[in-house]
């Protein structure tokens, strides 16, 4: 069984990456997953365990975080806080630790002055530094120690807390203090910053509509949009947030759609118009017919697809995580051995040894690996996010850096998906107003672009009574009873399975064959545009590293060469089923670079399986669609392929921020390790080479949040 717990004030990704991983080992849970964002933790729980989980969970939490409130959600009717009250980047608790801080900094700086000018004698500045150190680093140590008591021994409490005991036992009274000091203002920062990033995806997505006037009995009455059902009609003013999914049944307006797509540009809406959950209605009132429950419109599925994403992880976060777990045993043995061996094997220097040993322990602590990693990612989504790209994880935002082949759908991917009747073919003594009548009778059940364009076309109303014996062959093309006449109308494979003699369309564009009672009575061209930033899309994705881009469609081979050749694609296959494209899919996988990935882009909906079979799935133009939500690891909510663009530069930013983060953090510990080895390095040093790193690394992965 699923079971949630909300951990208010958990906001260290170090401490919440092992609350996962001892939650995880619990007998009974099968999964664990810790949502940072969200402050929550997910599990997946047996039955036996069930009862006593709650207590087990709270005390693992406690041993790493006592301050953080420990909480079940009900999963029904867990509605997430207001964004004043669950995003502040500086609450009551920051307020605290910043006087506490303050007033030991501020301790420790008299002791200092006095014992430099006033020359006062030991005892007394032992007092000023033991009483600083207390204020300061107490909870440290005391962490410490709760955590030895529970078996966990090597972690960031520890260093610290034998480092700076070991410095006031060696006589460098100031210097442990200092660490102590630096290290809590370190990690004071790293707070701020996990809290910075939450606020800035939170302020993104703040789509949630507070409230929804409803008509109900002739009244217009204000409720929770829970409480409205599909159907109902809702009153939407000008400057409210659309609460629900639904259909303009009266009102004209400008939706304000940047929270869901990221273009600034107003989009108008009309009577009989879609109008989606999250916009912001503008100029007009707006009359709305409830299509979907608030759980299931596109606000709430945009928020939880967002809040969830940092939950799964990019390999490279679970890399340091399992490094961060074998780093820091390692480097206190190799500290021991450093404090130990060599005055045994040369003989004399303890204390000089012991110092370098201490040095090294405040130089090795994992923070700033630990810290930034996760952090990054979190802010990649949030940037991917603000410009309309809805990555599902962080594991599909790594992805992203080594795809080496895209393939693109063609219909309402690479074109607009629009289609318009451009000729029609008449033969055997039809005319063209019969072929387009026949033609529109049997696509008049269809909800396929190419029959909304006959229908288009055809601008009359179609009496359905008389159509009977419907019948859609996927790939094919639909048969129908229209009256007394059987009418086929579809590609040349329906005419070569109903052994109709036809004559082939040599026209590019889609066709449409149509037969009567067996006699071929003509052909239908229908044309799409390709989309006005498809070409340079293409153009952009070669110019920043990707390899190959193909398309597939089910158009014939004369449309899917013309699009491809306008678009300067490297390869197409046309006339294909859904069933050969993940065949395709398949052989162009096969034949890709070893160790990148291939991403298939669609629309969502026909395209599911291709979508599920790639490394990464892409929709286009997905919003509002569940389908695309669904299938798709990363969705783009606009229609313009160039979002493919915007999606891969904001990964490979994220990526590079966090070799850069790794390579800041270990290569300039690896020299201070070093120094402090040889007693180069002393107790200042130490402190730049662990909280200056951490500090640098975090400010670092912050610039993400710019893209």
């Amino acid at each position: 069984m699923k079971r949630i717990f909300l951990l208010k004030g958990l906001d260290c990704p170090n401490c919440s990456a092992k609350i996962e991983k001892e939650v995880g080992e619990l007998d009974g849970v099968q999964s664990s997953v810790v949502n940072l964002m969200k402050q929550t933790l997910t599990i997946n729980v047996a039955q036996t365990a069930a009862d006593t989980i709650a207590s087990q969970i709270e005390t693992i939490v406690h041993s790493h975080e006592p301050d953080v409130e420990v909480s079940e959600i009900v999963q029904e009717s867990y509605i997430p806080e207001k964004k004043q009250e669950a995003n502040e980047s500086y609450n009551n608790e920051d307020k605290k630790l910043t006087v506490r801080l303050a007033t030991g900094a501020a301790i420790y700086a008299i002791g200092m002055a006095l014992t430099v000018f006033a020359k006062v004698p030991l005892p007394v500045e032992l007092v000023f530094l033991i009483v600083s150190y207390v204020i300061l680093g107490g909870d440290v140590v005391w962490q410490a120690v709760r955590n030895i008591s529970k078996g966990r021994v090597f972690d960031e409490h520890f260093l610290m807390s034998v480092s700076t005991i070991g410095a006031f036992v060696i006589g460098e009274y100031p210097e442990a203090v200092a660490v102590m000091l630096f290290y809590q203002v370190g990690e004071f920062f790293q707070s701020l910053a996990v809290k910075r990033s939450r606020k800035s995806i939170s302020d993104l997505m703040d789509i949630r509509p507070d409230s929804a006037t409803v008509r109900r009995n002739g009244e217009l009455i204000t409720i929770s949009p829970e409480n409205v059902s599909i159907g109902e009609i809702i009153i939407v003013k000008p400057g409210e947030k659309i609460p629900l999914d639904g259909v303009v049944l009266d009102g004209d307006s400008m939706l304000d759609t940047r929270a869901l797509t990221g273009e600034s540009v107003p989009r108008s809406v009309h009577k009989g118009d879609e109008a989606l959950s999250g916009c912001m209605n503008q100029t007009g009132v707006l009359m709305i017919k409830t299509t979907k429950a608030f759980g299931e419109s596109t606000a709430s599925k945009i928020i939880d697809l967002v809040e969830n994403a940092s939950s799964r992880k990019a390999p490279t976060e679970n890399f340091i995580t399992t490094f961060a777990r074998y780093y820091t045993p390692v480097v206190v043995i190799l500290a021991a051995f450093l404090a130990i061996l060599p005055p045994i094997i040369l003989g004399g220097g303890w204390t000089e040894w012991i110092r370098r040993g201490f040095v090294f322990l405040v130089v090795s602590c994992p923070c700033a690996l630990v810290i930034s990693i996760p952090l990054t990612f979190f802010g990649g989504i949030g940037a991917a996010s603000k410009r309309g790209v809805l990555v599902k994880g962080s594991n599909y935002l790594e992805a992203l850096n080594n795809v080496s082949v895209i393939v693109f759908d063609k219909t309402g991917t690479l074109t607009k998906g629009v289609f318009n009747v451009t000729d029609i073919l008449p033969v055997n003594g039809f005319s063209k107003e019969q072929v387009l009548e026949y033609a529109a009778e049997a696509e008049s059940f269809s909800n396929h672009p190419i029959a909304k364009s006959i229908l288009a076309a055809y601008e009359k109303e179609i009496d359905q009574s008389v159509i009977s014996d419907y019948k859609e062959i996927s790939g094919y093309g639909i048969s129908v009873m229209a009256g007394e006449k059987k009418v086929f109308a579809g590609n040349t494979k329906l005419m070569d399975t109903e052994c109709i003699e036809y004559t082939t369309c040599e026209k590019a564009g889609t066709k449409v064959y149509v037969a009567v009672d067996g006699q071929y009575a003509g052909c239908i061209l229908i044309t799409d545009e390709v989309k006005p930033d498809s070409k340079k899309a293409i153009s952009d994705l070669k110019h920043i590293g990707v390899e190959k881009t193909v398309m597939l469609t089910g158009d014939d081979e004369k449309i899917g060469k013309a699009v491809a050749e306008e678009l300067q694609l490297d390869e197409y296959y046309a006339q294909l089923f859904p069933d050969q494209k993940v065949e395709k899919v398949e052989l162009l996988d096969s034949k890709k670079r070893q160790g990148s990935k291939l991403a298939f882009v669609g629309d969502g909906i026909n395209d599911a399986p291709v979508l599920a079979r790639a490394d990464v799935g892409i929709a286009m133009g997905g919003l509002g669609s569940d389908a695309a939500i669904e299938a798709a690891d990363v969705v783009l909510m606009t229609d313009e392929p160039s979002k493919l663009v915007d999606a891969i530069d904001v990964a490979k930013a994220t990526k590079q921020i966090v070799m850069q983060n790794i390579v800041i953090a270990l290569g300039i510990k690896s020299v201070f390790l070093i120094l402090g080895a040889l007693g180069i390095a002393g107790m200042w040093e130490a402190v730049f080479g662990d909280v200056g790193v951490t500090i640098i690394a975090v400010l670092n992965a912050m610039r993400i949040l710019k893209k």
